[in-house]
């Protein structure tokens, strides 16, 4: 995307581990109003998943100083020492990706993150990992990877050679845990609902579909290794990563997925797959739902596969993307509210 006057246009999407607090969604809104440059595009907090979806946007200054203030205030309300919840997660501040959105590059959005590695880990005391583009090693260019062991796991993390932070002095913080940050693609936080509260039926198309896949096992349901090491086979998907999630509030499951480049796995794909998948295990699909914003090509795609390509108006795409992948199934979707083009 540009803008004609040539406004760079950054967008940071900063995942906290809390789902459930008004005060702390409050706390990081004040955080941001008054911070010159950017501006909060959604706040969107899951009490299941127990995290809460930031979506900030602004220039290359204001990016920085609008998630470091978020953070701060972040930081001061969330605790992990209490913290549960259905996502994986790796501090209080889990995640802080910055995208390029408007006449601004991968490798500028890569400074951002790593100005804002140092300044973060001084002040608060925490390890910080550098992941995607940011990546300085091969085996942290995964989030999943980062994540592995998740915060319970993380103090014996750093004691591992292999594993010393980028940024910050490896020492567990039980508090805040640690944060891992970079800069990626636009990435879409998509989930599928699947009409049962047995997880079972999510978690498995959550393994066939995603990028990773899953371990073979032998007929008595033992998963087959050589050499110590598990066999994979390797997931439908590329560039999908994804898991089956109990959602309480509506006795249903979802398959929980990030596409990671909608380009590769558009989301009306994703989508049809996951409806195959369910129909294979005998249960059904019940829309879908987009966790904060969402891209325009994103949904003008979807819309193009559903009319046949015989549609060409962006609003009667979009609505046609709204209306076959069930995205009001939960809670109504409103374009305005939810793509990116249309906020900034």
């Amino acid at each position: 995307m540009s803008l004609k006057d040539g406004r760079k246009i950054i967008e940071c999407v900063p995942n906290f581990s809390e789902g459930k607090n008004p005060e702390t969604f409050e706390a990081i809104k004040e955080a941001v109003a008054r911070t010159k440059n950017v501006k909060m595009l959604s706040l969107e907090p899951d009490a299941d998943y127990n995290r809460v979806v930031v979506t900030l946007a602004g220039d290359e200054k204001g990016i920085l100083e609008g998630t470091l203030n978020a953070c701060r205030a972040a930081a001061e309300n969330i605790d992990m020492r209490r913290h549960k919840g259905e996502h994986p997660r790796l501090g209080a501040i889990d995640v802080v990706p910055f995208v390029p959105v408007a006449n601004v590059t991968t490798e500028e959005c890569v400074k951002i993150s790593e100005e804002f590695a140092r300044i973060i880990s001084a002040e608060l005391k925490v390890p910080v990992y550098l992941y995607e583009s940011a990546a300085r090693k091969s085996d942290r260019k995964s989030l999943t990877s980062i994540r592995q062991g998740e915060y319970e796991g993380l103090e014996e993390k750093l004691k591992d050679i292999n594993w010393i932070p980028d940024f910050g002095e490896p020492v567990f913080n039980p508090k805040l845990g640690a944060i891992v940050t970079g800069s990626r693609f636009f990435l879409v936080a998509y989930n599928v609902n699947i009409k049962s509260s047995d997880v079972k039926f999510s978690k498995e198309i959550g393994e066939i579909l995603r990028e990773s896949g899953y371990s073979k096992r032998d007929e008595n349901g033992n998963i087959i290794k050589v050499d110590g090491k598990a066999v994979k086979i390797p997931g439908r998907l590329k560039e999908v990563k994804g898991m089956g999630v109990a959602l309480e509030k509506y006795n249903i499951t979802q398959v929980s997925m990030n596409l990671t480049n909608y380009n590769t796995t558009p989301i009306h794909v994703a989508f049809e797959e996951a409806k195959k998948e369910a129909h294979r295990l005998g249960v059904e699909v019940n829309g879908s739902e987009i966790v904060g914003l969402v891209p325009l090509e994103a949904l003008l795609q979807a819309g193009r596969f559903y009319t046949n390509g015989k549609e060409s108006d962006g609003k009667k795409l979009v609505e046609a993307a709204i209306d076959n992948l069930g995205l009001s199934a939960l809670h109504p979707f409103k374009p305005e509210e939810k793509i990116i083009e249309y906020m900034i």
